[in-house]
């Protein structure tokens, strides 16, 4: 490979990160005018309680919180959505002791956790043979490469040693 190549590539490279960056940004947007349409649901659900409250009216707020219950439920909805649409353009996934870790991982590598399996297909790239010498941690049951500071392979679950 040739060094415009590498050029070439280095260019591509960078503007698909500059292209998620900016889906990323216009997402983030997204949430963040969801969750203030969530915190104006909240306000007016205090403001009425307090009113119906002053005026001993409290029986009248059934209809009025549960209609801002169902619109703050569909707002949440929108951002959980928002956020995996996010997780997805990163390629990662966030574990439930809250780890984020890359998408095709099949266990977590701080709890170990095992995720369901997404089927996904990713183009191959052919990577260039690297000079320097790299000493790894492999899992002891399916030899997985792993972090020095992984407490379970994410590939199988193995507990590993310390």
């Amino acid at each position: 490979m040739g060094i415009f190549d590498k050029l070439k590539d280095g260019a591509a490279k960078a503007a698909d990160l500059a292209k998620d960056s900016v889906e990323i940004a216009k997402i983030n947007s997204q949430i963040s005018s969801k969750r203030k349409e969530i915190e104006k649901s909240y306000l007016l659900i205090g403001k009425e309680v307090y009113e119906a409250f002053t005026k001993k009216q409290l029986d009248t707020l059934e209809s009025l919180v549960q209609e801002q219950s169902n619109l703050i439920r569909g707002l949440e909805e929108e951002v959980e959505q928002l956020e995996y649409k996010i997780r997805e353009i990163k390629d990662e996934k966030e574990c439930v002791c809250s780890r984020v870790v890359p998408m095709d991982t099949k266990f977590c590598p701080s709890c170990g956790h095992q995720f369901e399996e997404i089927t996904k297909l990713v183009p191959v790239e052919e990577e260039a043979a690297s000079e320097v010498l790299v000493i790894q941690k492999h899992c002891g049951s399916c030899h997985a490469v792993v972090n020095e500071t992984d407490l379970f392979c994410e590939k199988c679950g193995n507990r590993l040693a310390p």
